[in-house]
């Protein structure tokens, strides 16, 4: 009688594809990392959608190789749907932790909405034609920054637009979050391990 009944996706196979597309995207780009190639793997959302992406890697495991793919592209796209909040959040930020992140992340200071947009390019072209673990470190500094960012504006807002404190305080935790998993990734990837 199961056997009657047309189940979904194997969720083994998924996996298997999206390793192996993350695998042998890396791998070739990085062999020959042509600027042509690797400007059209930077604006391949802007023209496609992130659907595209989304069906081969979102639902990885966070501390993947298509798992980080996947938060860098998100992050990206993230930036470019609403740079004006993003870089309020991000500068906001850099204005109230204290730490190495911003050199990491390669910002410039103040920055705004334009200045955002390219550290999200540069950051998923450096995926390409870096240090693939440096390039998670710069996303990972960069969402622990825009994660203070909205935080400290959450609680600016609380008592006036309690609403907006609340999406501000979701999507700082979801950055935090976001920043602790390309952090293991980044090291997982050192150790010759990420896959």
């Amino acid at each position: 009688m199961f056997e009657s009944y047309e189940g979904g996706p194997d969720p083994a196979e998924i996996s298997s594809i999206a390793h192996d597309t993350a695998r042998a995207l890396l791998a070739k780009v990085r062999e020959n990392p042509s600027p042509e190639v690797v400007e059209r793997l930077l604006h391949y959302t802007d023209q496609h959608g992130m659907d595209a992406v989304a069906e081969l890697w979102a639902l990885a495991n966070p501390r993947t190789l298509p798992g980080s793919l996947w938060r860098i592209y998100l992050l990206r796209a993230a930036v470019r749907d609403d740079p004006h909040s993003s870089s309020l959040c991000f500068q906001r930020g850099t204005e109230t932790v204290h730490s190495t992140d911003q050199a990491m992340a390669g910002a410039p200071s103040p920055t705004g909405p334009e200045q955002l947009i390219a550290l999200a390019d540069e950051i998923l072209r450096g995926v390409f034609e870096g240090d693939f673990a440096i390039a998670l470190e710069r996303a990972a500094a960069f969402c622990r920054l825009s994660s203070a960012g909205a935080a400290s504006i959450a609680d600016d807002l609380e008592g006036t637009e309690p609403e907006r404190a609340k999406e501000l305080t979701t999507r700082a935790l979801r950055l935090h979050q976001t920043a602790t998993e390309l952090s293991s990734c980044s090291r997982l990837w050192r150790q010759g391990v990420l896959d």
